[in-house]
């Protein structure tokens, strides 16, 4: 968690969440970013972080950036429809950042791109996806 984000906002960690280690740690209009600590488990065979990681970062990333809503009694939720990602380069350190926005979109679907970078800045992997609002 950050300073970043009202602790009101959040939601329970998901398993998934909790068994990968990421983390959301800006959220705000259009915008999201999520970090995952890189541990020996999420490495492929050749040591580096797994393509599923860079996948799972954007999607999550993405998938927050358009559920913003600044008001704990009126959480957003959404299914992905859509998700490309691009695979770019080889992370370097221990941590991936994917950053994300809400590009467009309208009452019931929206689009987003995000990135994912290591934590010396380069720039590892993109994506863009379509998200659909969950009713509640």
């Amino acid at each position: 968690m950050s300073d970043k984000i009202d602790p009101a906002l959040l939601e329970a960690p998901s398993a998934l969440q909790t068994h990968l280690g990421y983390r959301l740690t800006e959220w705000s209009d259009d915008f999201a970013r999520v970090e995952l600590p890189l541990t020996p488990v999420l490495m492929n065979r050749q040591g580096l972080p797994h393509g599923g990681m860079h996948a799972t970062l954007l999607d999550t990333a993405m998938g927050f950036a358009g559920c913003y809503t600044g008001d704990p009694e009126r959480a957003q939720m959404a299914l992905t429809l859509s998700l490309t990602v691009n695979y770019l380069g080889q992370a370097r350190g221990d941590v991936l950042i994917a950053e994300a926005r809400r590009t467009g979109g309208g009452k019931s679907t929206y689009f987003a791109e995000g990135d994912v970078r290591d934590e010396t800045g380069a720039l590892i992997a993109t994506g863009g996806g379509v998200f659909r609002y969950r009713r509640s």
